[in-house]
């Protein structure tokens, strides 16, 4: 319990981090990135998401790895009064430049899936490509 809460009360607008962490779509969806030996594993909380709410995508010619998704806000029709909003809501979007050593093949060796809210992408890994040396003449005199 932060200093705050215990001076004044359980008032999220007296804690500044708390409210950061509600806004901050880094800090609410977080992911996990492990590399194995033959993939890259990411693992995402998505709770309260179907796979249908969850997009994974390559991006910027299969190089980048995009999770996104929306978690959508409760509608208050019933007039309920809300005492306290902690949990996420709204758009969220994360980007992982993927290392050289992945296979993407356009997606299709990339499996991802959803369970008991928890998204996980595996990027199977492949070798990586030896740039070939060459000479370049210089033009001119």
């Amino acid at each position: 319990m932060s200093l705050i809460t215990q001076l004044f009360g359980d008032q999220e607008m007296l804690d500044p981090f708390l409210s950061l962490i509600n806004r901050c779509p880094v800090l609410n969806t977080p992911t996990d990135w492990k590399e194995t030996h033959e993939a890259h594993i990411f693992t995402s909380d998505v709770s309260g998401l179907k796979k249908e709410d969850v997009k994974v995508e390559l991006v910027d010619g299969g190089r980048v790895l995009q999770l996104s998704g929306e978690r959508p806000h409760d509608d208050n029709e019933d007039g309920a009064k809300w005492h306290r909003v902690e949990r996420c809501r709204g758009k969220f979007l994360r980007r992982f430049r993927l290392p050289e050593n992945v296979r993407t093949d356009g997606g299709e060796g990339i499996k991802a899936s959803v369970e008991d809210g928890v998204l996980k992408v595996v990027v199977p890994k492949g070798e990586v490509k030896k740039v070939e040396r060459r000479v370049i003449e210089i033009q001119g005199k």
